[in-house]
This record gives C-alpha cells, structure tokens and sequence, in this order.
C-alpha cells in the first residue's frame, strides 16, 4: 500500500506542477495581451461614447447614472434637475464607477501635439488642458493673405522673419509708453511687437453709433505658463479734452476678430473725434506672476 502511493502522489505533483507552469504561462500571454489593448484602446475605441449624451462634451469625473443606465455628466445633473431625460428616473446620486473607469484609462496625445505639445492625457482631461493649460494652442497670423498658424512664440518669430510683415509692425517697451497711429476709416488693426518679451499685441478700433471702440489684445493661449500683462490707453484732443482707459489684464486670442468687443476696451464718443485720426498712447505692463 504504501509502495503504491508513491507514483500516485508522483503523479499529483508532477500534473500540479504542469498547470502551475501552463498558469504561469496563460498569465503572461495575457498581461502581454492587456497591454498591447491598452496601447490599441483609443485607435479601437469609439470616443465619442466618453463624451455626456446630454451636452456632448468629454465625461470627467464623477459620471452619473439613473437605475437604467442612462448617464449624465456632473454638469447636466443640475440643470436637469436631477431627473434623467431618457427614462424620467432621479439621477445624480449614483456614481458610474465603471465608465469612470474607462475614461480615466484611455490616454491620448494633446490636440497641439504636431505643436509641440509632449502632454498625454486621459480623455476626460483633454479638453480641460487644451482650452486653459496648454501653451502650445495655435494662433492665427493676423495678416491678409496670410495662413500662417503656429504657437505664439512662432508667430512672434514669424512676423521678424516675413518681410512683407516686419515692414508695418512697431516696436514697443514694457513699462514705456509709445504713440499709436489709427485711421479709423482704414485701420481697423495695428500689430506691435515687444522688445523685452516675447508678445505680439494687436490695437483695433470699430466706429458705431456711439463712438469709437478701441481694444488691445495679445496673441497668447490662456496658459498659466504664459506672462500676463495690463495696459492703459491714453487719448486727448488738441483742444484739451482727455480719457484715460486702464485695463487689468491683456485680453488673450488665437485669433483676430473683426467684431465691435463686448468687453476690455476704450469707447471715445464721436463728440471727442476730431476725424479721421486718432493718436493714443499706451502703455503696457507686466503682471506680477506668483
């Protein structure tokens, strides 16, 4: 009896032994396998079933779902007043901790990439990062004729290097007031350039009704890594009469617009234009940066 127990427990440890082994192997096929997924996943992937159904931007977190499913963002919750527009069942108390999940995974490039940008982000991040951090957002050249697009600092160099731009810009010191020239029927845009930094600003002015508009602008993304700045616009007449603007901060844009502003700017009323030309002086300076 006891002979015949050894090639039966022999066998046991070898059979174990061979599963351990064909485990093992199974484990590492399928680690290998997740991780090839993983680095597939958003060419794989249908992204547009990480954005909210309701308002189709990108899901963050916390994620939402009725007791059917359906999901909603932390966004639309409130403004639907936490009732599922799907089924009509509450919504906004239970967490969708497997979409969650699945967004926080998915890692992708940041838009600005062929930019410069080296961020990878998860898709719930993305666009968070694109609109407010990333200092590698394009901008547009202001310029007719012109389709240059690339980060600020490209555009920077971009307007030295093009003659037929670096022949109408002017130079301009922080912390030292310069004259800006604008005819208000055929200049609706001036281009400086800094000396000190790398800023490229544009002065634009728009004739309403009501008067003259005039507004400065920088070409910049709205990253904190980029430096802020003020600005005041002093305008006065021959005559004595004089208004002084003073801004906190420069606006930033991506691009020109050719709208009469809704905010950030100087309104002169007709009754203090003496024509066509205006001479205003401004001065621009850098904010402190924490």
């Amino acid at each position: 009896m006891v002979g015949s127990s050894v090639p039966i427990s022999g066998k046991k440890d070898g059979t174990s032994s061979i599963l351990s082994q064909k485990k093992r192997k199974r484990s590492s096929k399928s680690s290998a396998a997740g991780r090839d997924d993983k680095r597939l996943s958003p060419a794989l992937l249908d992204l547009n079933v990480l954005d909210c159904p309701i308002c189709f931007e990108p899901f963050t977190i916390p994620i939402f779902q009725c007791e059917n499913g359906h999901l909603a963002c932390s966004s639309c919750c409130p403004k639907l007043n936490n009732k599922c527009p799907t089924c009509a069942l509450p919504t906004g108390r239970i967490r969708c901790r497997a979409m969650e999940g699945v967004v926080e995974s998915v890692s992708l490039p940041c838009p600005n990439a062929e930019y410069g940008c080296p961020e990878n982000l998860s898709y719930g991040k993305l666009s968070t990062h694109e609109k407010e951090e990333c200092e590698f957002s394009p901008c547009s050249c202001p310029e007719q004729d012109c389709d240059f697009t690339g980060p600020y600092k490209d555009l920077y160099r971009h307007y030295d290097s093009t003659e037929t731009h670096n022949e109408r810009f002017g130079w301009f010191i922080c912390g030292e007031p310069f004259t800006a020239h604008m005819n208000v029927s055929d200049d609706k845009i001036l281009i400086k350039r800094g000396c000190t930094f790398i800023l490229l600003i544009a002065v634009q002015c728009f004739r309403e009704p009501c008067g003259v508009y005039v507004t400065l602008s920088c070409f910049a993304p709205h990253s904190p890594k980029v430096r802020e700045f003020s600005y005041d616009i002093t305008y006065a007449t021959e005559d004595g009469y004089s208004m002084i603007y003073k801004s906190p901060k420069v606006k930033r844009i991506l691009e020109v617009c050719f709208e009469t502003p809704q905010d950030n700017f100087m309104l002169i009323p007709h009754c203090l234009v003496r024509g066509d030309l205006l001479k205003l002086e401004i001065c621009i300076n850098e904010l402190n940066q924490e």
